[in-house]
């Protein structure tokens, strides 16, 4: 076979092309986990890579595996072929294309009082890099009024109501967050139906007694609380809106996991998600 420079310049072409994708996909990756606002420490125990090795795949050096991508991947929230599209488009060392960007997380979590909506929301959305809030405490700001006042002076009617236009307004004007919903907001479809289009819907479960204990020990005072049979009628409840919450993306049990155990499953469940479902329309 005769030889000549045009064969002599093919492996030189390769070597280029390969470090120029190796840097293509850390360019990717690093804008992704900084647009997330996450330390490569936080990074590494989500997705199981080492702190070490997510340095040298920023940097252009590290030669990471699919499989490795794809947790990777998967912790950011997006997906191996979104980071490989755009790295095949981004300058070496240069910032990738926002096609690499994961979805924003907007998170719901739903379940009944006591089952830990606002402990985990709170850690949760600091994990995420995202705020925090609490449907409640955004109907009391509409109101000017507290959550017992709403009840004792409108009832609970007026309360739907309110809550409903609320989350309307919310889920208009946010792009990122968790949301500790109010424990009845799967009664309302439109509401409900309104929440599963916007957010990754959580459901903390809970055994009923777990809710019940929870429920005394925030001293919640709303009406049906001083009931003498309270504690026989929020097993009721929880047994009619099971079905409902089950309609949730995703459903942890917060019974068995405890709440460390809890806020890293629901993080997990959540990226999963995001890198799954298709995003809002």
């Amino acid at each position: 076979m005769q030889y000549n420079a045009s064969m002599a310049s093919r492996p030189a072409a390769a070597t280029r092309s390969k470090g120029a994708l190796l840097a293509g996909i850390g360019a990717s990756v690093r804008a992704a986990r900084e647009q997330r606002g996450l330390s490569r420490r936080l990074l590494s125990e989500r997705c199981g890579v080492s702190e070490r090795f997510l340095a040298e795949l920023e940097s252009g050096t590290g030669n990471i595996s699919v499989g490795r991508l794809a947790e990777v991947a998967r912790a950011l929230g997006t997906s191996a072929s979104l980071l490989l599209a755009a790295a095949e488009g981004a300058p070496a060392g240069g910032s990738s294309s926002s096609e690499a960007a994961p979805r924003r997380p907007l998170v719901a979590l739903v379940g009944m009082r006591g089952a830990g909506k606002s402990a985990i929301g709170r850690r949760l959305a600091e994990q995420l890099g995202v705020p925090f809030f609490e449907q409640d405490q955004l109907v009391e700001r509409a109101a000017g009024l507290s959550l017992s006042d709403i009840f004792s002076l409108h009832g609970e009617a007026y309360y739907r109501r309110l809550a409903r236009e609320v989350l309307g307004r919310f889920l208009s004007e946010t792009e990122e967050g968790v949301l500790a919903t109010g424990g009845g907001i799967v009664t309302d479809r439109e509401a409900y139906r309104l929440l599963q289009k916007r957010c990754v819907t959580v459901w903390l479960r809970a055994a009923p007694d777990d809710h019940w204990q929870r429920v005394l020990q925030q001293g919640d005072t709303r009406p049906g609380d001083a009931s003498g049979d309270a504690r026989s009628e929020l097993r009721a409840l929880l047994q009619a809106r099971e079905p409902l919450y089950a309609l949730a993306s995703v459903t942890v049990d917060t019974s068995r996991i405890g709440l460390e155990g809890t806020i890293k499953e629901v993080a997990r469940r959540v990226s999963r998600a995001l890198a799954t479902e298709p995003g809002p329309e």
